[in-house]
């Protein structure tokens, strides 16, 4: 018989999710004078950092960290990283169906269990907006030299989040109300 949590620890609702930034940009709109069409500097050099993150809609924490790849790997690194933030909170973390979050060499610590939200649902995961948010105050038509200041700009404008700006932006009222 598994213990699923202890009493005295409280219960965070994490969503999570992993997103990648990197020197492929895809230009976005801008505003010019009628009759100007605007230019945009672009570049198609396919170097990669992702963003593995967590986020607490009723609280506004969120938690964050680069990693070069998306799998099992970085995914154990990250979680392990995630308890240690949070070791007296019992995590139920949201999460898709990437296969590195099903693997059978996934490490979960005792302080946290993993639920799934159904395949083909990313609406369903409020974390997605999250990433929505960084590309809008941070990639926005930018060509960036170095992978280095993809990261550096990256862990800029996840810092600039505010738990008052992360809770506007997932707290959904069906998440808020198991928690009222």
């Amino acid at each position: 018989m598994r213990e699923v949590f202890n009493s005295s620890k409280r219960v965070r609702l994490m969503f999570q999710d992993e997103a990648g930034f990197g020197r492929i940009n895809k230009p976005k709109h801008c505003w010019c004078r009628k009759g100007v069409r605007p230019r945009v500097p672009c570049h198609h050099i396919r170097q990669y950092r992702y963003a593995y993150g967590a986020v607490d809609p009723v609280s506004g924490d969120g938690y964050f960290l680069i990693l070069p790849y998306c799998n099992t790997i970085c995914m154990n690194i990250f979680l392990g990283h995630l308890s240690a933030a949070y070791p007296d909170d019992y995590i139920v973390l949201v999460c898709d169906g990437a296969a590195w979050h099903k693997s059978g060499s996934l490490q979960v610590a005792p302080n946290m269990e993993l639920m799934f939200i159904p395949p083909y649902t990313p609406e369903m995961n409020p974390i997605e907006q999250i990433w929505k948010e960084l590309r809008a105050r941070g990639f926005h038509n930018e060509v960036f030299q170095t992978l280095e200041k993809v990261v550096d700009r990256l862990c800029d404008t996840i810092q600039s989040l505010t738990c008052e700006t992360i809770r506007s932006i997932t707290g959904r009222s069906w998440i808020l109300s198991c928690f009222n």
